[in-house]
């Protein structure tokens, strides 16, 4: 038996849990018509493999029809979800791991047009700040029915084999109901603490009667919502100690803060830059004062702190969701003592951003996260060892040596820098944004282990690769600034590159012209206004920054809006004209034939990147495939079998920037299929 904390099991009432680590609620919007089927199975079968203790599916399952979903949940309100429940827990069971489901009507926190166009339901008529749906204020048959889902749904998940279901009380409906902020009822739910929770205490009792004892109930609440007239750190203790005594709840899993707006999520659920386990001694204070079992997670992204948090006492159950997202055999690397070999979570959200703007949850930098079942975790060996070349080490060229390497073949970089990181290490000048560096550095790591050969210094030419006798060469050299979209003046303004480098000084009247919409605008926009200089912030767009999406947002508008910062929407720079000292900006819109002007001393253009991609063009007709892909064989993860030139003595690939300016994610998914099956 190991002495680590965080290997002991737990005994959380008749389940026994073999260790303390669970893999939280969140919706990943996996989802097909709104059941878990094989994208969803296999990501958290993935997880029970890797070793953790408890997966915890669905962030928000939707009880009800007029709960529509607004990040792709499942649906537990229909009938047809439990055979597919029932095959996702058999399936976790296997691997050791016990399996629950989180249950909850959302309330405010959706939208009237969503699902079946059914009105909004709340405790009060205050609509929710971020999905902007005006509610409906809950009658007494209102509450009767939901009462009922939330008992059908129960009733569901045990059919379908979980261990138990976990209620969200934070935000969703029945946290409506307890804050004093949302509940605008009558007695007997609304009022008083007792009146308002008598919401979530008939819930309990209606699921407890339908499921029995031999079921496990817990709830994630908020602990101390951090909002004037809204639940206090007190308060949040009774609340508790409330769910404790009424004899229904099992565990407590505690929140702090509160989710209605982007700022107060971003607070909730902190991203890179901010402080971890922000909330641990809240948990821990709850803890103390409520004799029950305790689970927390919040920005826990590394084994250190969450050891501590277990054998601190703070916690019995410690959440690292965001860090088995990005590394799903975390757990099972900590009982092998190879915690130094576990990908880092870099705390760039990438994934919780993409689904509150409609998307699936991907790790920027584990691309088989959510394709377990096309990509794989761990990398197959090759049955025949080849010379693959790369040449470019930024995040694409470092995840195609790292998987080259894991496939036993031989493997030669080429660089020509004097070290690795490329846009990553220019990000990662930023110190919120430092954690980045760990994309590299953990690919750096595993390639020693690998024995991958790097050659930095090195601008390659095509004599060089083909010196190399290669069997693949795969081009991943990135990109560079792209700032001519002048119709006169490009000479005048320089790029965000430029700033972010340090290689050119920020003005002091400067305009950033923004129409690529991503990181390096804003960090370049960030930097200037840390110097002291008036920013304006322009772009095209309706909206800036749109590839950076709601919770990175959230620390740029507070690095910034206490400087001189402006922000102009729908606006396009034209041409740029130097007078003396000064630069005249032409400024006009898509809109009209409408025209302004004004001037600023430096103007900063983002526009995304162009390719580097000379050499690969002079190595294309030397190559069997002359470049060419098969996007079927790509996407179905078969070899690449494209012959269109039988002379040629070696397969080219370029991946990355070197195609298109995309992003991070984006070049380690180029580069896990290409080479996990070459």
């Amino acid at each position: 038996m190991s002495n680590d904390p965080l290997l002991q099991p737990f005994q959380l009432k008749h389940l026994t849990l073999r260790n303390r680590i669970v893999f939280t609620a969140h919706e990943p919007a996996y989802p097909e018509d709104g059941m878990p089927k094989g994208r969803y199975r296999e990501y958290h079968v993935e997880r029970a493999k890797g070793g953790v203790a408890l997966t915890m599916t669905a962030g928000s399952a939707s009880i009800s029809r007029d709960s529509p979903p607004v990040f792709n949940n499942i649906l537990a309100w229909k009938d047809e979800v439990v055979p597919y429940i029932r095959e996702m827990t058999d399936a976790v069971h296997e691997h050791g791991a016990a399996v629950m489901i989180q249950l909850t009507h959302l309330g405010r926190r959706t939208r009237w047009d969503k699902g079946d166009w059914l009105p909004v339901l709340s405790p009060g008529h205050e609509r929710e700040p971020a999905h902007r749906a005006f509610t409906k204020k809950m009658e007494d048959w209102d509450i009767e029915r939901v009462i009922q889902d939330y008992a059908d749904a129960a009733e569901r998940m045990k059919a379908g084999g979980m261990d138990g279901v976990e209620f969200e009380c934070y935000g969703h409906l029945m946290d409506q109901f307890v804050s004093p902020l949302t509940n605008e009822l009558d007695a007997p739910w609304g009022g008083s603490l007792d009146n308002r929770m008598a919401f979530p205490l008939a819930v309990l009792k209606a699921c407890r009667e339908r499921v029995g004892e031999d079921f496990l109930l817990g709830m994630r609440y908020v602990a101390d919502e951090r909002l004037p007239g809204g639940t206090s750190p007190a308060e949040g203790i009774e609340v508790g100690q409330r769910f404790k005594a009424s004899g229904m709840v099992d565990f407590l899993n505690i929140i702090r803060g509160h989710i209605e707006t982007d700022a107060g999520l971003t607070d909730v659920i902190p991203i890179q830059g901010m402080p971890s386990a922000p909330h641990l001694a809240c948990a821990a204070e709850v803890k103390k004062s409520v004799d029950i079992p305790i689970f927390h997670a919040a920005r826990v992204p590394d084994v250190a702190t969450a050891r501590h948090a277990v054998a601190s006492g703070a916690v019995d159950m410690i959440g690292m969701t965001r860090a088995h997202l990005t590394e799903p055999h975390l757990v099972r690397k900590i009982a092998n003592k190879t915690e130094d070999r576990i990908r880092p979570c870099v705390g760039a959200n990438y994934c919780l951003d993409r689904i509150y703007q409609g998307g699936l949850a991907f790790c920027i930098h584990n691309a088989a996260s959510g394709r377990e079942e096309t990509l794989p975790h761990d990398i197959p060996e090759a049955e025949s060892p080849k010379h693959v070349v790369i040449v470019g080490a930024g995040p694409a060229g470092l995840e195609a040596a790292r998987v080259a390497g894991e496939r036993g073949h031989k493997v030669t970089v080429f660089e020509a820098a004097d070290q690795p990181g490329g846009q990553i290490r220019l990000t990662a000048q930023s110190p919120r944004k430092k954690e980045m560096i760990g994309i590299i550095d953990w690919r750096m790591g595993e390639c020693a282990h690998l024995g991958v050969n790097f050659r930095f210094n090195t601008i390659a030419d095509a004599e060089d690769i083909t010196g190399e006798n290669p069997d693949i060469v795969i081009i991943a050299t990135g990109g560079l600034p792209f700032t001519e979209v002048l119709t006169e003046g490009n000479a005048h303004v320089i790029s965000s590159w430029d700033i972010l480098s340090g290689d050119v000084k920020p003005g002091s009247n400067v305009l950033v012209y923004d129409d690529a919409g991503d990181h390096a605008g804003l960090q370049a926009a960030e930097m200037i206004a840390n110097s002291g200089a008036k920013v304006e912030i322009m772009t095209p767009d309706r909206s800036f920054a749109p590839e950076v999406m709601a919770m990175n947002l959230t620390p740029y508008m507070r690095a910034m809006q206490d400087k001189d910062v402006t922000f102009t929407v729908t606006w396009r720079l034209q041409s740029v004209h130097p007078e003396g000292n000064q630069l005249r900006a032409v400024i006009g819109t898509d809109y009209s034939a409408h025209t302004r002007e004004n001037h600023y001393d430096q103007i900063v253009v983002n526009h995304g990147t162009r390719p580097l991609e000379d050499l690969y063009f002079d190595l294309k007709p030397l190559s069997v495939n002359l470049g060419a892909l098969d996007h079927e064989e790509l996407v179905a993860q078969q070899p690449q079998s494209v012959i269109r030139n039988p002379e040629g003595s070696f397969r080219l690939f370029r991946i990355g920037d070197a195609v298109a300016s995309r992003n991070t994610h984006a070049a380690i998914l180029d580069a896990l299929r290409l080479m996990a099956v070459h």
